[in-house]
């Protein structure tokens, strides 16, 4: 009977890791779409109660892609258990948190979905870095 070589548990991630790398992985896909939606309809018509403003959102989808593509691949060294992943991870959820901030006023529910879920990257990341939880 052959049987191959169990991997050690440190090569496994842990439910914490595999939430974070799992979350930010669907942040960077959420954010890709994000981005190629504000590039295909790059004019938004903006109105408040006395005047209406055009805006051009091309140079914010291709930010948002970037930072997608960033976050899926830092996602997948995570779930890879890669050495720095998690601290790469928290710099690329916590960017995320920022552009989405400036991008409220274009798209608010979408902006504030993504705020929420690269906050709950940051958090689980956290706590895998701090030696406490370990």
């Amino acid at each position: 009977m052959i049987t191959r070589p169990r991997p050690s548990d440190a090569d496994e991630p842990t439910g914490v890791i595999a939430f974070s790398g799992l979350m930010l992985a669907a942040a960077g896909i959420l954010q890709v779409l994000q981005g190629v939606a504000a590039i295909a309809q790059d004019q938004v018509l903006a109105s408040g109660p006395k005047q209406s403003l055009q805006m051009d959102v091309t140079t914010w989808g291709w930010v948002h892609v970037g930072l997608g593509a960033l976050a899926v691949l830092v996602a997948v060294g995570i779930l890879l258990n890669q050495a720095g992943a998690a601290g790469a991870g928290i710099l690329v959820a916590a960017a995320g948190c920022v552009v989405n901030f400036l991008f409220l006023p274009y798209y608010p529910w979408w902006a504030l979905t993504l705020i929420v879920t690269n906050l709950l990257v940051v958090w689980a990341l956290s706590l895998q870095l701090d030696p406490v939880h370990r």
